[in-house]
């Protein structure tokens, strides 16, 4: 059923609850990884057969022409665009290192370094998502790293899609490996005799995945948890229906069935409106029987908001991963999002856009963590280091403040380390 609320209705709260961490998730996440870590690739393989179907030896997926021969011509150039497209974003987005003259002619500043070796997890469940790899390799290759790992299951065969295979290899995968799941992060995260350990995590993943990320944050850093997709769209109904439902719909399609896809509208007419044509254009989709039990779920909920900026403060409360802006003067409307993983404003930017080639990585917070965390970003896979070179006038001028935070700390060493320069 699609619900038709008003803001403030109590069923939006219930909307806006999305458990990050499922018993059942967190308790084979830790059992899986328990296990990776003593056994190594002899569990890596064990959970591949079991969860995968994949029995085979050689868990290391090759990258030569053989590997990702036939993607077909249009597939080829469609990738290659929103590489393109992504490596010129994420050029531009990189923080520049900087310096400012300290008050006695010293300098100080930031300036980064990439990771040596960084793992990214792309999924393959229910689709083969080429488009992850573009938008985690890319940032990766584009920070400096020199050593990206690539994770994704195989089919029974060992077989892992092809153009998924292309797409890691143009974005700069230097290491691929046909291993999914729990035991991937595992891999990844503790090291085996095929695979050595990574210094980062990232990628999107199910539920079991990102249980297993935040439970081997500390053996490696990682980008963020992320579960389920799902979109919030604002209209003020000056944006025709049929977009509004088709983007409401291209979040619920993924296949957990959990997605959610949340449509705030400023006038209850076109609410029903957007309600009528989600169901119609339900039934033209390959994905029907998913993205109905999504609607099964409660995962589809219209509110009716007084105005604006009301619907404005629906969304940001829900803190989406995806926040459409269908209205008039989107960028000034958008002038007021406080919490979401991505903004898409304007009636000609449909969310899909982002998720194939429009620049930024598609790899967002979900579940309410967009209140918490931004996107991945290039900066993510790099390390951000702080400078100071002081002169002996800049020492000698904070030499008291530094004795005097020694004393109240009780840290004699640390001021007797300004004092002996003096001396």
């Amino acid at each position: 059923m699609i619900r038709i609320v008003k803001a403030g209705d109590r069923r939006l709260e219930a909307f806006n609850a999305r458990p990050a961490f499922p018993e059942a998730a967190e308790k084979a996440a830790a059992a899986v990884l328990a296990d990776v870590k003593a056994r190594g690739d002899a569990a890596v393989r064990k959970y591949a057969a079991e969860f995968d179907g994949f029995r085979g030896r050689d868990l290391r997926c090759p990258l030569d022409d053989a590997a990702v021969a036939g993607v077909p011509a249009a597939v080829v150039r469609a990738i290659r665009d929103a590489h393109k497209r992504v490596m010129k974003f994420s050029r531009e987005s990189l923080r520049k290192s900087w310096s400012m003259r300290t008050p006695r002619g010293g300098t100080a500043g930031e300036f980064f370094s990439p990771m040596d070796r960084v793992g990214v997890y792309v999924p393959g469940g229910t689709a083969p998502l080429a488009s992850t790899s573009v938008m985690t390799v890319t940032l990766a290759k584009a920070a400096g790293v020199k050593e990206i790992v690539a994770c994704t299951p195989a089919g029974k065969d060992g077989r892992v899609n092809p153009a998924l295979l292309y797409a890691l290899r143009l974005a700069g995968a230097t290491e691929v490996y046909r291993v999914g799941g729990i035991q991937a992060i595992g891999m990844m995260a503790f090291g085996t005799k095929t695979c050595r350990k990574v210094q980062k995590i990232a990628g999107p993943g199910n539920a079991y995945v990102t249980a297993a990320k935040r439970q081997v944050y500390g053996y490696v850093a990682i980008d963020q948890v992320a579960g389920p997709s799902e979109i919030a769209v604002l209209t003020d109904g000056s944006v025709d229906v049929r977009w509004i439902a088709a983007d409401l719909l291209s979040q619920a399609e993924h296949g957990s069935g959990w997605e959610k896809s949340l449509c705030v509208c400023t006038s209850a007419k076109f609410a029903e409106a957007v309600r009528r044509e989600v169901l119609e254009q339900t039934k033209t989709l390959s994905r029907r029987a998913l993205v109905e039990r999504v609607i099964d779920r409660d995962g589809i909920l219209i509110v009716v908001a007084k105005d604006v900026a009301e619907g404005l403060e629906v969304v940001n409360r829900f803190a989406p991963e995806h926040f459409e802006i269908m209205t008039k003067d989107a960028l000034k409307v958008m002038k007021g999002v406080r919490a979401a993983g991505a903004v898409f404003a304007g009636a000609w930017t449909p969310e899909s856009a982002g998720d194939f080639v429009a620049g930024p990585s598609h790899v967002l917070p979900t579940g309410g963590a967009a209140n918490m965390f931004s996107g991945l970003t290039p900066d993510d896979f790099r390390r951000r280091h702080s400078f100071v070179a002081f002169t002996r006038a800049d020492l000698a001028e904070t030499r008291r403040t530094i004795e005097a935070f020694a004393a109240v700390e009780g840290l004699d060493g640390h001021g007797r380390a300004a004092t002996i320069r003096f001396a």
